[in-house]
């Protein structure tokens, strides 16, 4: 029996994973990724990159992609909380410049899981928030993409925080019309 609950969002794809936490006066233990059980539910991925940034409220990040190296994320948070997104980018999905959001927190311990084919960007709703993420292929910064987190025809429907505080190159971001970004997997 696995520790993990797999359940798909209404974009094909795109999971939000639950698993078994063992917890007791001394604290908890949790598995928080076995190649086995992702396999044994459909999710064949093999992570060769983990990352981890540090954000304060009202950080957003994103909406981001590669262009010709796309990346699987399975992303989590380990302190704070944030609301996490994925944009369908895949040319022939039925659901090409959809969005799926999920609420990431250490307290519900849930995990994202967003495959090749889509931007992907977080706001922290917290006061702080550290948030960690295992990719399936290497980052090229050269070949970094990216939407506008405000893009009216995609239209996230982003969690009221105050401040939106962007780097200077997510200032940049072409809306999705703009960039044509249409992903062939």
């Amino acid at each position: 029996m696995s520790n993990f609950t797999f359940e798909e969002t209404a974009i094909k794809g795109v999971y939000v994973i639950e698993q078994k936490v063992f917890g007791d006066h001394r604290g908890y233990f949790m598995e928080t990724y076995s190649q086995q059980a992702f396999r044994e539910a459909g999710l064949d991925y093999t992570f060769v990159q983990d990352n981890q940034s540090s954000s304060r409220k009202g950080v957003l990040r994103g909406l981001h992609f590669q262009k010709t190296y796309p990346q699987a994320k399975l992303v989590r948070v380990l302190k704070g909380e944030v609301f996490d997104v994925a944009v369908d980018l895949r040319k022939d999905s039925e659901t090409y410049g959809k969005w799926v959001g999920c609420l990431l927190s250490e307290e519900n311990k849930k995990q994202f899981l967003i495959p090749r084919g889509f931007a992907h960007g977080f706001v922290v709703t917290s006061d702080y928030a550290e948030f960690a993420y295992k990719c399936d292929d290497f980052y090229h910064p050269e070949d970094e993409g990216g939407l506008i987190w405000n893009d009216p025809d995609v239209a996230v429907q982003w969690p009221e925080v105050g401040e939106i505080l962007l780097s200077e190159k997510d200032k940049k971001n072409p809306t999705l019309a703009q960039c044509k970004m249409e992903f062939v997997l």
